[in-house]
Order: C-alpha cells, then structure tokens, then sequence
C-alpha cells in the first residue's frame, strides 16, 4: 500500500517569498510597474515634489540642503563699518540678496559668475542697524528666504580728526603735516601704515607721535622749495584701539612755497630773512628782556592778522606785576607759538630800544615799517631760527616746533 500523499505547501511558501523579494528588487531598479502590476499606477515621487525630504528614501534624487555662511553673523553688534558684508553658498545658488538700513537705504552689491558668492560693494555707516534678507535656491529648485541683522560700531566709538595744512594751502617749508585724533590711539603703526605721503621732489620723511592723539610728519630736512606733498589718508575703519573706529578717508595736496628762513638774533638785535638761501633783508629788532626772554630755536609762523588784541593776563599777569600791560591793541601779527610769542609791530613806548634793547615779554617787536614788510613778505610755515637768547626751547608742541628734536629722536 503505497503511502498518504503529504501537503506541499513549502514549496508553495518559497515561490511567494521569491516573488517578494524579485518585486522589491524590481522597485530598487526602476521597473516595478513591470514585476508588480498591482503597483503598476503608482507615481514615484520626486525630491522636487518634497518640501522637506532631503534624506534617502522612495524619493528620488535626494538633493543635498544648501549651506549658506553670511558675515557678519546674526544679530553682531558693533561691526566695523568697514569690515566685508557677504554671503556664500554650496549646494545651490543665490537668487538675491538685500541689504538695507532701518532708515531704508540700500547697500549695492554683487553676485559673482558662479552665483555662490555675493559681496556688498559700498562702505556701511556708523550707528546704524541692518537688516540683511537672502534668498538661495537648491539643486531641485526649491528658494528659501533668510533674513539676519546686525548693527554697526555706536557713536561713542567712532572716531575723527582734524588735518592741517588744509587741502590745497600753500606753506612754507618748516610747516610739518599734523593730524589730530578725537580720540587716543593706540594702534600707532596701523594708522602710519593706513597714510601713504608722498613729495613731488621725492623727499621722505617720518611720524612723531607728540602725545596719543596728535601725530606729525616731517622731512629730515625743509620740505624742497616749491614742490608738493600729497598726503592719503585711508583711515575709514581703521581700529585705533580701545573699541575706536576712525570714520573718514581723506586725500590732502599741499603746495610748498619758497624757502623763507629768518635768523632772529637776540644779542645783535637783528632779524635778517633770506630767501632761497639769499639774505633779502635785515631789520632791527626788540627781543624778550630778561625776565621773558625769546624762546631759543627754530619757530614755524603760524596764522596771521593785520589787527590783533593782546592781554596781559593772557600770560598770567595780574595788575599789581610791573611787567602787567593790560588789553592792548598791535597791528601786524604773526603767531609763533600756542602760548603767546608773536611777530609784530612793537607798542610805542618800545620804539626807542627797538635795535639796541631787549624789551618785549619774549616776542620779536619791530617798527612799523619793518612789521608791515615782514607780514608782507612772510607767512604761515615760513621758519624763525632764534639765536643768541637766555631762553630755553619751546615745547614742541607749542606751535611747531618740531625742528628742534633731533632726526635720530624724531624717526622713533
């Protein structure tokens, strides 16, 4: 008797199994709809179709997230107006970018070839919040808009100057070029390197730092008769220091007249100019008598006035100091220093010792005449070299007095 026929269900079992597993192979390869006709409608659903998938999934392709970097970050303060504003991108491009002030104004801009990369072309101001808005588009088309702000360094902390001789002057050949900074600096060799001076005659010189915020150049020698000095000034976002921000560019052109020098002599009681190195004329004098004598050294003249007002107490004088002259009104001044030493027509009572007498509180008095030539025939950065007097140098600083250190201490 021949055995029961057994079920044959595992074979059964094994062919679905295969199936399966020929259908989803069919769907990793693309032809589903051939293998799996219970399929066969469905739609395979793009990574453009999708807002969010950017992972590995039944949707194909799957597009890589754009990466974006934009300086400065979110939500910076106290940038540096002159620091770059920019954007750049990888897996995608810009489409467009705005930057804008709360006041609404507009800060150009560019993107570059490959639209990766997006750079504002104009300087930013001082105190001022941004609002910076771009909008990127990755590789399945999809844009999106990010906006960030950021503000820029506060008032307080922005800094200015005050340059002299101003554009287009034209001076004499002892006048030294001088900044003065609102605010101290610190950052000495940034601000030199950020000034680029220039002489038609091809002269060079050197920055002497008189205190924190007062900085002049000069020549080893006179500036050349009758060349120019150019003075560049790129100094917009420089960083003094201490937080400070210098705010302005500027470019300076100075013209350099002919050499006048004139040698004040306080023993001889002369004032003899020469000009380019020729005497022209010699004119007697009353210099500062012993109580006040005239500083010694060379002096630069600085501004004139054909009337001028001077008081006593101006130099610390009270009524009851026999040296007291009260207000007086002098004709044909020119100032020599800060602290009150002038060229100019000597009073009246001083005519008799005008050659012959030491009478003045340290100015250099002439006679009419010789007051109204000198005005005339000198003017501001033409020099003064006081010889043969008991007085000690001036400061420095008061006034320019800058010819009198040294070239080996000034190129420090």
């Amino acid at each position: 008797m021949e055995p029961e026929a057994q079920p044959r269900r595992p074979r059964t079992a094994k062919k679905i199994l295969i199936v399966a597993v020929v259908c989803l192979l069919a769907a990793v390869g693309g032809v589903f709809a051939a293998v799996a006709p219970g399929l066969a409608g469905a739609v395979l659903e793009s990574e453009a179709g999708s807002a969010v998938r950017t992972s590995p999934g039944l949707a194909a392709p799957v597009v890589a997230p754009v990466k974006s970097d934009a300086a400065p970050a979110n939500g910076a303060k106290q940038v540096n107006p002159a620091a770059p504003v920019s954007l750049k991108v990888s897996n995608g491009t810009i489409e467009r970018v705005t930057l804008t002030s709360t006041s609404g104004e507009t800060v150009e801009g560019s993107i570059d070839a490959a639209g990766t990369g997006w750079t504002a072309s104009g300087p930013l101001k001082f105190n001022t919040d941004y609002s910076y808005t771009y909008v990127v588009k990755d590789g399945a088309g999809r844009e999106t808009s990010t906006t960030q702000s950021f503000s820029t360094v506060s008032s307080s902390h922005e800094a200015d100057a005050a340059i002299y001789p101003l554009d287009g002057m034209k001076v004499g050949v002892g006048q030294p070029l001088q900044i003065i900074f609102s605010e101290p600096v610190l950052n000495r060799d940034a601000v030199e390197k950020a000034i680029k001076i220039t002489s038609s005659a091809g002269q060079v010189g050197a920055f002497h730092w008189h205190s924190d915020k007062m900085v002049r150049y000069r020549a080893e020698g006179f500036w050349v008769a009758n060349s120019t000095i150019s003075m560049d000034m790129q100094l917009f976002g420089v960083d003094l220091g201490n937080g400070q921000i210098a705010n302005f560019n500027k470019k300076v052109n100075i013209a350099i007249g002919d050499k006048k020098v004139a040698v004040a002599d306080a023993a001889a009681h002369t004032f003899t100019l020469s000009i380019n190195d020729q005497p022209v004329k010699t004119l007697p004098v009353s210099m500062g008598d012993k109580r006040f004598p005239s500083a010694r050294g060379y002096g630069v003249l600085m501004e004139k006035k054909r009337y001028d007002h001077f008081r006593a107490s101006s130099i610390g004088l009270k009524p009851d100091d026999p040296a007291y002259y009260g207000d007086v009104d002098v004709e044909y001044t020119i100032r020599l220093t800060l602290s009150g030493a002038y060229i100019h027509q000597a009073l009246e009572s001083a005519y008799p010792f005008i050659g012959n007498t030491n009478v003045s509180h340290g100015c250099i008095g002439f006679a009419p005449d010789g007051a109204a030539w000198v005005f005339d025939n000198m003017g501001t950065g033409d020099v003064v070299h006081i010889v043969n007097t008991e007085g000690d140098y001036a400061a420095h600083d008061d006034g320019f007095g800058d010819w009198n250190i040294p070239w080996s201490e000034y190129d420090n």
